[in-house]
């Protein structure tokens, strides 16, 4: 009887240890995100039944929420406002979904993120200026979605950025000077919205920049002098744009070959004096390719 005692007492002891993780409070946010993304038509559903550590793309470190992977999961709906409930929350990777709605503001209460990526949905509205306030985040990825409004120059508050993509939405106006202090950042995409105006000259600031593309904008002016000291850049895609002159570029010099693509048939700008000997000519266009 003792024995069976024992027993008894260890498997309840080690089912407690089992569901005896996270709070209440996120797995109530949890639960909240799945309903308002249809997870019952996810191609990886959830076991609301299961401990959380056991659902799909959710990782769980002392008892906490650090990380949510659906990424190409089939998520339709609205990213619900209780995601602010996951403040241990270190990667949000939603991309690749149907995800529909503005991106609410209550993620930017999410002050130990690293890596938002947003990419690949149908979201609209304007990303939240609260964004700056996530001053751990590495990585913001949000290209092809249908966001609108100024890209919000709090962007440069995020020095430890180093990966900043949001080409193919409708972000429109000028591309802020504050992008300039992101000296950690190494890749830049804005390709395909309606920004307008010259770039900032504080952008030539950005020695780590490896890949930069400001295709199919509206942007004029030159080059900036500036962006002689972009060093590292590798790739530098600037087509079908207004710009009047690339001549800052003759006093460029990288260390990688540099792939540079640019309106060849436009008579009015000039390379006379360029040396590209280290650059490579090319017609690609900007794909982001799933990984």
């Amino acid at each position: 009887m003792k024995k069976l005692y024992y027993l008894s007492f260890s498997l309840l002891f080690l089912t407690t240890v089992c569901f005896a993780e996270v709070s209440k409070k996120e797995r109530k946010a949890l639960i909240d995100i799945y309903e308002t993304t249809n997870g019952a038509h996810w191609v990886k559903k959830w076991d609301l039944k299961a401990p959380v550590a056991q659902w799909h793309g959710v990782t769980v470190k002392n008892d906490q929420v650090v990380a949510i992977n659906l990424f190409h999961n089939n998520l339709m709906g609205s990213i619900s406002p209780q995601i602010g409930a996951l403040e241990n929350l270190e990667v949000l990777n939603l991309a690749f979904n149907s995800l529909t709605g503005s991106v609410p503001a209550e993620i930017t209460k999410l002050s130990n993120l690293k890596v938002l990526k947003l990419e690949m949905n149908r979201l609209n509205g304007e990303i939240p200026e609260g964004i700056g306030n996530l001053l751990k985040l590495e990585e913001f990825s949000a290209f092809n979605n249908f966001l609108t409004g100024r890209i919000p120059a709090t962007l440069g508050n995020l020095v430890d950025l180093k990966v900043l993509n949001l080409s193919s939405n409708e972000f429109y106006g000028d591309i802020p000077g504050s992008l300039g202090a992101l000296s950690q950042l190494e890749t830049l995409g804005l390709f395909e919205n309606r920004l307008e105006g010259a770039i900032p000259r504080d952008m030539g600031k950005l020695s780590n920049l490896k890949e930069l593309v400001l295709a199919n904008n509206r942007l004029i002016g030159e080059i900036p002098n500036e962006f002689a000291d972009l060093a590292s850049l590798e790739v530098f895609q600037i087509q079908n744009n207004n710009f009047s002159s690339f001549k800052a570029l003759e006093f460029l010099e990288t260390k990688e070959y540099l792939v540079f693509d640019y309106d060849k048939d436009d008579k009015k700008l000039e390379f006379k004096d360029i040396n590209f000997s280290k650059s490579r000519m090319a017609d690609t266009k900007f794909e982001d390719i799933e990984e």
